[in-house]
């Protein structure tokens, strides 16, 4: 269960327009507005080289630390909330909390289920993420739940799933994350399956 620790340092210049209208001259120029708050300090607005952090998101999730370098001064600070265009899948928007060394946040992390359920089983995965409690420089990058051999009628919830030290469940420990059913035999009769009528036990046309 790797850890997802400081991801990069990103330059990043501090935003003097606000509006909708400055928004989309930053994302011509190739940047992301973003607000960086958290600890009582004065929200501030930024604008974030939008290949480098994309590049970061991908590499590392989520969940990524990120050293921001504001204009010189260093800050480290953790996704909070990132908006994708629903269609052009550009980086539209995103928050950053402040993040102190030694700090537990609260996150989401995935759900990876590794291994093969006994034969004629179905396994279906419920939930694909669940919601930890860790120190902010040790979050894991995922956890992983196993279901190689499982039988049929096995049940995995969040309560079950094995945690790193440090890390506390906060999701309801009774959410079920993966069911291993009985697989369903496919019916293969169908009405297009029966014999043509022959010739002969076809009515005549009249």
């Amino acid at each position: 269960m790797a850890t997802a620790n400081v991801a990069s340092t990103l330059a990043v210049t501090v935003r003097t327009e606000k509006g909708k209208g400055a928004a989309r001259r930053a994302r011509r120029a190739g940047n992301v507005p973003a607000v960086l708050y958290g600890h009582g300090a004065d929200p501030q607005h930024l604008s974030v080289p939008a290949r480098e952090f994309a590049a970061i998101l991908r590499n590392n999730g989520l969940n990524a630390i990120i050293e921001l370098d504001i204009e010189g001064e260093k800050q480290l600070a953790l996704p909070k909330q990132v908006d994708v265009h629903p269609i052009r899948n550009y980086i539209e928007h995103t928050d950053f909390v402040i993040i102190r060394k030694g700090e537990k946040v609260t996150v989401e992390v995935a759900i990876l289920v590794e291994g093969e359920a006994v034969s004629g089983s179905l396994v279906t995965n419920d939930a694909s993420v669940i919601e930890i409690e860790a120190d902010a420089l040790s979050i894991p990058e995922h956890l992983t739940v196993s279901v190689e051999g499982a039988q049929t009628g096995t049940t995995i919830t969040a309560g079950d799933i094995e945690l790193p030290e440090g890390v506390t469940l906060i999701s309801d420990p009774e959410t079920l994350i993966v069911a291993i059913n009985e697989a369903q035999k496919a019916d293969t009769e169908s009405d297009t399956d029966a014999p043509a009528e022959s010739a002969e036990e076809a009515p005549a046309a009249e």
